[in-house]
């Protein structure tokens, strides 16, 4: 029976003996005295096999990389200048009386105290790679987490109820799972990307305050913040407005940091509209902690005859911004040209610059391929606007808003990383007043920007039909140091409304019905205002763990191409199951073990 974890014995326990198991984390043979650091879920302790022992000397001789032992022994103190500070159990060592082996293993496919290998090789071998002090690390603080959340949401008088994972297929915006009916001949359930309808039914019928701790599905494109199922900390709440909704939410966040982290968030979140975070970053979850902002200047090349700048400016949907970099001056034309390439990305057509040498020489002080095209009273206007100092590089982005947007917003954050220029710390935020809607070119209509049951701002449910660029709506989103953790809304609960929105979203009423009937029939019995949120478990984790993928804090993840290189998922299944599935394949398929590469 085990008495103690290897990781937690310290000097109490000095002169007391211990009963252990573990993995053998290292092996070494030192002059005929053999040390053994024994390795479990808390850390490490060093096991000395004395040769005055024999039976526990010989067993500790055959003892290789990750057997499992189970040792006893007495705790005694290191010999003076060899007590390591940086563990719990440095000051001491186990002089072990009895070993047995209770499994062997066989050569680990990387070891665990040198550099992290790819990461295709660690999720070919996840379950090793668990074993990796970080990797254990990283699932014990998501436990935790996730305890703190319950417990936090529990105390505040929510109440944790499941939602079903077989769903009917509904248009949400991604991509669905489908899951055919073996019962039911050419029929599917979806996998749901939320449970947003039925927490809003669970609201009609009066439970008031709901969470879940519930997985999500979602057959998109993937990235290191993405993966096809995910967990989210799913809430809703009657008789709240949406400063009520963020306050609670506000203060679950912040004390989960200070739980479980040790870090105080500020006690107050700052709070800045759509329109302002686009105008000044370009994006909808700004880095705060990146000192960039941009420089509106769209009316002022209105003026200018530089065709560039002065066509974008004239484009209905169109934008021009400087972006200034403080000491960016020292930036190659290489690294400028890099840059180029990377704006290219999303969309940009190029990237103009304007390098401030000397600011007070006026024009001639600056160097710069576009000024030759520019008025000088421009030029210095837009250095003036910009606050250019000497040193500094300013870069341009001119086209449509959504590219200049995506192209400079992730510029800024490519620039604050390459220069240094991220601060310290957390930065968090709450991003409100969302658009209702954005216009999709391809179907040449407008889309609801989060889901067609999120409440306009009051007022602008005038805008909904007539002009649905100038409708606002009630959501809001947390984000933090530029990743959005948590996203939600007030719900609409008034049916004219909800009617306007079907309008101006081309949605039948017959569609209604076949989409979202349960949902509309269950709102027409008395249903309260409502609204709430969601929080990415996975991201907010990643963000505390310091990883740079939310693989590194999911026990057994997909990679981005969907696949599981542990189990060999997705695979082929027999003929015979699809028969009873009433599916047939059509052609050649091409199965993911054939098409498995590294990401």
């Amino acid at each position: 029976m085990r008495t103690n974890y290897c990781g937690l014995i310290d000097s109490k326990y000095l002169d007391q003996d211990v009963n252990l198991f573990g993995w053998v984390h290292r092996r070494r043979d030192h002059g005929g005295v053999i040390f053994i650091d024994l390795r479990d879920r808390e850390g490490v302790v060093q096991v000395v096999c004395d040769p005055d022992n024999a039976d526990a000397f010989q067993v500790g001789d055959r003892a290789r990389s990750e057997y499992v032992l189970s040792i006893t022994g007495r705790v005694r103190r290191r010999p003076e200048g060899t007590v390591n500070d940086s563990l719990i159990s440095g000051e001491i060592e186990i002089l072990a009386k009895n070993i047995e082996i209770l499994n062997t293993s066989e050569t680990p496919p990387f070891p665990l105290d040198e550099d992290e290998p790819s990461e295709m090789v660690r999720l070919e071998n996840r379950v090793f790679d668990l074993r990796r002090p970080q990797m254990q690390k990283n699932l014990r603080l998501r436990s935790r987490v996730s305890k703190f959340l319950r417990d936090f949401l529990d105390q505040n008088g929510f109440i944790d109820v499941e939602t079903p994972f077989l769903y009917k297929s509904t248009p949400e915006g991604a991509r669905e799972f489908l899951v055919p009916s073996r019962m039911h001949d050419g029929q599917f359930y979806a996998l749901p990307q939320s449970p947003q309808l039925f927490k809003q039914m669970l609201m009609v019928a009066g439970f008031d305050r709901y969470y879940q701790v519930v997985k999500c599905f979602r057959d998109e494109d993937l990235r290191a913040d993405r993966q096809p199922e995910f967990t989210q900390i799913d809430i809703e709440t009657s008789f709240l407005d949406e400063k009520e909704i963020r306050d609670i939410m506000e203060n679950m966040v912040r004390s989960c940091f200070k739980e479980t982290l040790q870090v105080g968030l500020p006690d107050t979140f700052p709070v800045m509209t759509f329109d302002e975070v686009m105008r000044l970053y370009g994006s909808d979850k700004p880095d705060l902690r990146i000192p960039l902002q941009f420089t509106e200047v769209t009316d002022l090349m209105k003026k200018e005859e530089f065709k560039v700048f002065r066509s974008a400016a004239d484009l209905i949907d169109g934008r021009v911004v400087a972006l200034r970099v403080p000491g960016g001056s020292e930036i190659s034309r290489k690294q400028i040209d890099d840059y180029t390439d990377f704006v290219g990305i999303y969309g940009a057509k190029g990237l103009a610059y304007i390098k401030v040498n000397d600011i007070s020489l006026g024009i001639d002080g600056l160097q710069s391929p576009i000024i030759k095209f520019m008025s000088e009273e421009v030029v210095l206007k837009v250095m003036e606007l910009s606050d250019a100092k000497s040193g500094d590089i300013v870069f341009f982005g001119a086209d449509k808003a959504t590219i200049v947007n995506d192209a400079l917003g992730a510029l800024r954050e490519k620039l604050g990383h390459d220069l240094n220029l991220v601060e310290a710390g957390w930065k968090p935020l709450w991003v409100v007043d969302f658009p209702m809607f954005e216009y999709d070119e391809q179907s040449n209509q407008w889309a609801a920007r989060h889901h067609p049951f999120t409440a306009p701002k009051d007022g602008h449910d005038r805008h909904i039909e007539t002009s649905p660029g100038e409708a606002y709506s009630k959501a809001y989103d947390m984000v933090l140091n530029g990743w959005e953790i948590g996203g939600g809304s007030v719900r609409i609960h008034q049916p004219d409304i909800q009617e306007k929105v079907f309008r101006a979203l081309k949605i039948t009423p017959d569609d209604q019905q076949a989409k979202f009937g349960f949902l509309l029939d269950s709102l027409k019995w008395g249903a309260p205002p409502h609204g709430g949120i969601a929080f990415g478990l996975d991201r907010m984790v990643t963000l505390m763990c310091g990883a740079s993928s939310i693989r590194d804090v999911i026990a057994f993840p997909k990679t981005q191409r969907g696949q599981d290189l542990l189990t060999g998922a997705p695979s082929a299944v027999p003929e015979s199951q699809l028969r009873d599935l009433h599916i047939r394949l059509r052609g050649t398929v091409k199965t993911a073990e054939s098409d498995k590469t590294a990401d």
